[in-house]
Formats: C-alpha cells, structure tokens, sequence
C-alpha cells in the first residue's frame, strides 16, 4: 500500500498557511489490512481509519458515483485497484486536489498548484455538479482565500449557476448549511462569501433574509455606500475584523439590519423600527438552518438593540439598565462583549467609517461592570429585605451604579 498527504495540508503549505489538521489517503489497501496494521475504523459512509499513533485520519481511495439527488446521493466505491488520480479527480477544487508523497513530491494531475499560482478557485470536472454542497464550499472557500487574491475561474461559476437553476440546492439538509454558513463567518472575509453566492443565485435559496437587503437604499448622510447589502457585507467583512474567527459575532452582523428588507417603498430611503422589524426574518432564518440557540439569542440582541447602543450616551440610566436586561446580560455577562463588538462592526461597517472611533463598546462594558458590581445577597443582608423586596432594591442599586459610574466618567 502507498499513503499520500492531500488535501488542506498540501494546499495550505503551498499557500504559506499555518498547518492545520493533515489527511490521509491509503491506495492499495483493504480494509482488513488496516485493521490488521492496527488502524481504528470511524468511517460511516466510507473506509476511514484513525492511524495507531497519531490519530491522524487515513481513508482509502475512493471513487464516488452519483445514484440520487443531494449531496448524499452517491455509491462509493474503495476497492484496492482504485489509483490516487481516480481519488483526487472525485474532490472538488483542483487547490484541494494535490497530493504528497513519501519523498515529499507533489503528485498534481489536475494543476491545482498552477491554479494557486494564479489565485484562482477551480472545480476539478464535471462531477462537481453532482454534489450542491459545493456551491457553498464555493463561497466559503472565497472567505477565507480571497484576501489571498483569490477569485472564482468563470467556468466554475457558470456550472454553480447551473447547479443552482436546477433546484439541486433545495436538497441540502439545515445542519450542513449552517455548517458552511458558520466557517465562512469565522473566515477573514465573509462578503466574499456573500458575493459568490449572490453571483451564482444561490444567496436567494439559502439566505433569501440576507439577499432581499441588495438594492435596499438608506440614507446616504449615515450610509455612503447606500445600498444596504453592501453595507451588510463592509459589516460582516468589519465584524471579522474585529473578532477574528467568532461566529457568534459573525452571525449577529449579519442578520443585525434583516428588518431594513421589510421597510415599504413609500418610507425609503429611511427605516423606522427596522431594528424590530428584522426580529421576524431573524426568527425564520434560525427555524429554517436549525442554527443554535446562542447564536440566535445574541442575533436577537443586536437585532432589537444597535440603534440604542449606538445612542447609548443619550439614555436614562434606567433605559441603559432595561437594555442589559432585555439582553439577559446579568445572568449572562459573556454576551455583553459580543453585542458591543457587533453594534461597533455595524458602526464602521460604513464607507468612509472603517477606522472610526466608537466609544460606545468601552462605555457599555463599563456601565455593565457597574450594574454587575451589586451583590444581591449582600444587600439584602445589610438591608434586611427579603421577597419582592429585593428585586426591587437590587435593581434601584445597580440604575444608581450605572449612575455613579456615568458620574464618575465626567
């Protein structure tokens, strides 16, 4: 048998990326001979081995034949006489179809290290069509490659255009969109993301919420770049920036102005109440991709509160306490950091705005730490008060915390 690194590990190196997970591919091999060289078998759908001592995963060669609709629609087939140019013509892109073999040579037949020269995202062949998965994988490869230079060969998009007319799209199951939408969130670039899929058609199948904001006007004294899809790519591309690899904060940007879509032609280029507004089409999202109920509470949060932070210097110190608590953010202090984070990338999501100042963050995590600095337990001892009693103490201190603290600032 003969083992190959592939994957991620060959591009990435090629790239100068840091190393991540490396993979395995095994030609030649049964099953039972790995199992006899000490390999542990995890594969469901497939023969995949963990290696003995490194843990590291290693399958063996496969081909895969299309026998349904779906990404899962596929017969795999991973006899021994299966070669390593039969495995690798199976991947999707030609940048994830090189190999490296025990001396260290690149085996490449389908030229992915020329298409990484050249910056470019290409499928490998036709059976790319086959799997609607990679429509996605198209986008969030573009995420995290596109500050890289690079772009997707026109051939490529036109076969995703197709795949997308053919209703193919409709067949991918909740979990496995949100698991592409999450890692493109997490990437340095999510309007790459965004872009492609737009380009293709697919933005509209898989995120109809995020789609029917291109062409939305605002007003263009707040918003130079007026149209507020483009606004929601400069602030997802800023939440990335500024929370590197955070997909909770990832998805709270994206979906933080869903409710300017719904503002009726009439009002434009204003949007009174989006920020309610856009709880609905946040609601529907989250039903539709299953995403996680963190994720979908703070998305709530920055949803229904951006505009008052944003003014956060103008309110009451009650209304600034009400607004922690409508965020659980005494219960759930983590959270607080996040929703300043992402109401800070919806500030300088602008063009014109990306190295603005924005005291605001700072200032609600210090009002917070204010508010939190009240020990409930310890007044009511110090005052004896007991029931209902204390509720009420407690939140009477902690609006005369915020208050201090305001004070002291000044």
């Amino acid at each position: 048998m003969d083992t190959y690194l592939v994957g991620g590990a060959v591009r990435d190196a090629l790239l100068g990326l840091p190393p991540g997970d490396r993979d395995w591919v095994v030609v030649g091999a049964t099953p039972r001979q790995m199992l006899e060289a000490g390999f542990k078998a995890v594969g469901r759908d497939f023969p995949v081995f963990l290696h003995p001592d490194t843990g590291e995963e290693h399958a063996l060669a496969r081909t895969e034949r299309k026998s349904g609709r779906g990404h899962r629609g596929f017969v795999v087939d991973a006899d021994p006489s299966v070669t390593l140019e039969e495995d690798l013509q199976r991947r999707d892109f030609t940048i994830n179809a090189i190999a490296r073999d025990a001396r260290g040579e690149l085996v490449d037949p389908y030229r992915g290290a020329d298409d990484i020269d050249a910056r470019v995202l290409r499928h490998v062949g036709p059976a790319f069509a086959e799997d609607p998965l990679r429509v996605l994988r198209a986008g969030r490869f573009m995420a995290r490659l596109a500050p890289l230079g690079f772009t997707v060969a026109p051939e490529t998009l036109s076969l995703m255009r197709s795949m997308v007319a053919s209703g193919e799209l409709d067949t991918l199951v909740p979990e496995r969109v949100w698991q592409e939408l999450r890692k493109a969130l997490a990437a340095p670039r999510p309007s790459a993301f965004l872009a492609t899929l737009r380009d293709c058609g697919a933005l509209a199948s898989i995120l109809p919420e995020v789609d029917a904001l291109y062409g939305v006007p605002q007003r263009a004294e707040y918003h130079p770049e007026v149209d507020t899809g483009v606004h929601q790519q400069l602030v997802s591309d800023m939440a990335a920036r500024l929370a590197p690899g955070d997909d909770l904060v990832g998805f709270a940007a994206l979906a933080h102005d869903l409710g300017k879509a719904l503002t009726p032609r009439h009002a434009l280029p204003r949007h009174v109440g989006h920020e309610h507004a856009g709880l609905k089409p946040l609601a529907a999202l989250c039903e539709r991709l299953k995403v996680p109920l963190e994720h979908r509470r703070l998305a709530e949060c920055v949803c229904r509160e951006h505009l008052n932070v944003h003014r956060l210097a103008e309110l009451r110190d009650a209304t600034v306490f009400e607004l922690l608590e409508r965020c659980d953010a005494l219960r759930r202090p983590e959270r607080v950091a996040r929703i300043a984070l992402a109401c800070e990338a919806d500030k300088r999501g602008r063009l014109g705005s990306e190295d603005a100042d924005y005291p605001q963050r700072p200032e609600l995590l210090r009002l917070h730490a204010a508010a939190m600095s009240v020990n409930a337990r310890d007044l009511a001892e110090r005052a004896g008060l007991s029931g209902p009693q204390v509720g009420e103490a407690v939140r009477k201190a902690r609006i005369a915390a915020i208050g201090a603290a305001r004070t002291l600032r000044r």
